[in-house]
């Protein structure tokens, strides 16, 4: 989930003048000096460059074969790769050119995402690579390759292959009806009978291969497949059915379609290559892993952005651990928060009222009572967000773990430092400890080839080792925002190219 970042070079042109030489006057008895005078200074014509149109842009001609190859394959790629919904019409390709430009729209949009710049939320930080399709495109037509071409360019992640599949999936189960939505009621749980637990039966076993759609009788076979269900959706797994686990049975299959859709659209602005050694964040999920060799050797609970305060979605690189960090508390939060209060309460919880009138600040000094904890883990970004320890250990025994101002909580910020420091040999845990002891604020700045990614992703829709569909719920409602501005933009875009 690096990130590729372009410059432009800015060309600057300066003027020089030369000034010219002020002889002194002369003086002569009886006679008036003469008067003196300046020159004035020559400039050169810089000549203008004529001007040079923008060359147009020349579009490959694809043989009979080539193009009728490529139009069954267009036809079926945008529905495939999720950037078409069923019943949308399929595209109508009038002649060769209409057709290339449909086949470089497509290219651009499922290599690196349906969205323009001006469709990004704020929050989304996380955005693709420019990618012009056009010169790959002309040179699979010249090797006449073209539909070889477009296939390899999805993403080339497990982790879309899998979503791709599951979209499969789930639009069978719309297209045989999806399922019914289950009536309300007093919570469902082993002895209980009835109708509700025959809906109940019939509705997991749409989702659930192993589960008995037959019977009424809520036996240990039905709590069971409860408990697969509330895994899959990310509840706590007590195989009763209560109004948690009944919401998220009753999202529509429709709506997980969409919901698939929007997390391909995501992997989309991803590039083809991460760094082997990286940390991930999936925001929606709360939970932080740690990879080495492209394979996860670390898991722990986190605590994310509640909704209002979103963690944004971006990719940086971790530079340095703060040890025994100050809180620094961002101006809204202490207005917000801390200031009604009262400076007395204030100052019993450790905060330090720096400067006075409008411009004062309040500073949580390190210690027990901090906000931060013990470990602050800094990466460059423009949220003002970083990883960090927090001494409200509660909230990690919650399956809900939306609850910070927008920064990361972790679980296990002691082991985490330790791992991205054992390389150094002044920072051993034995040394780190010590520091902590002793309660002075430290930065450690990690080694260069120590220095790790990171990525805060949104996942809300993923499949496990086994192609089973996960999915979460949308906190902060990017699902339906991006679903909806990928259906705009794909809309605009077909216009544009059916038009020419």
């Amino acid at each position: 989930m690096t990130k590729v970042f372009s410059g432009r070079v800015a060309r600057r042109a300066a003027w020089t003048a030369a000034l010219a030489g002020i002889a002194a006057p002369v003086v002569a008895q009886q006679v008036a000096p003469a008067p003196q005078t300046t020159p004035t200074p020559t400039l050169q014509a810089v000549p203008v460059p004529p001007f040079v149109p923008n060359p147009p842009v020349v579009l490959p001609v694809l043989t009979a074969a080539q193009a009728a190859e490529l139009a069954p394959i267009l036809n079926e790629a945008g529905f495939a790769q999720g950037l078409r919904r069923v019943g949308d019409p399929a595209p109508g390709f009038k002649d060769s050119e209409t057709l290339v430009r449909a086949a470089l729209d497509y290219a651009r949009a499922v290599h690196s995402g349906r969205l323009a710049e001006s469709d990004f939320d704020p929050n989304w930080g996380l955005r693709p690579a420019a990618y012009d399709p056009l010169p790959a495109f002309a040179e699979a037509v010249k090797q006449n390759r073209v539909g070889a071409w477009l296939r390899d360019l999805p993403p080339p992640w497990a982790g879309y292959d899998t979503l791709q599949k599951g979209l499969a999936t789930y639009r069978k189960i719309v297209a045989a009806g999806g399922w019914q939505k289950l009536a309300a009621g007093p919570d469902l749980a082993v002895g209980a009978s009835g109708a509700r637990v025959a809906a109940l039966r019939k509705r997991l076993a749409v989702e659930d291969p192993q589960a008995i759609a037959t019977g009424d009788k809520f036996d240990a076979e039905l709590k069971d497949a409860v408990v697969r269900a509330q895994r899959r959706y990310g509840l706590n797994p007590t195989g009763v059915v209560s109004s948690g686990t009944l919401a998220a049975l009753n999202v529509p299959a429709q709506d997980r379609v969409g919901q698939i859709m929007a997390n391909m659209e995501r992997w989309r602005w991803l590039p083809s290559e991460l760094p082997a050694k990286r940390i991930q964040v999936n925001i929606a999920a709360a939970v932080l892993t740690v990879f080495e060799g492209d394979a996860p050797i670390a898991s722990m609970k986190a605590v994310t952005g509640r909704p209002g305060n979103e963690t944004p979605m971006l990719q940086s690189k971790i530079h340095s651990i703060v040890l025994n960090p100050p809180w620094n508390v961002p101006t809204g939060i202490a207005a917000k928060e801390l200031w009604p209060k009262g400076e007395a309460a204030l100052k019993a919880q450790g905060y330090k009222i720096i400067g006075t009138g409008a411009n004062r600040r309040l500073q949580q000094q390190p210690g027990p009572k901090s906000a931060l904890g013990r470990y602050k883990f800094d990466f460059p970004n423009n949220y003002a967000v970083y990883l960090h320890d927090t001494p409200s250990q509660s909230t990690f025994a919650s399956f809900s773990r939306l609850a910070s101002h927008g920064c990361v909580r972790l679980e296990k910020p002691g082991p985490l430092a330790q791992l991205l420091l054992r390389n150094d040999p002044n920072w051993q845990p034995d040394q780190i400890n010590a520091a902590l002891a002793k309660g002075d604020t430290l930065r450690v700045t990690l080694q260069e080839q120590d220095q790790v990614s990171v990525y805060l992703l949104y996942w809300t829709a993923f499949a496990n080792a086994n192609g089973t569909m996960n999915f979460r719920g949308d906190p902060y409602g990017w699902d339906k925002d991006l679903a909806a501005k990928i259906e705009k933009r794909s809309a605009i875009t077909a216009a544009a190219v059916s038009a020419r």
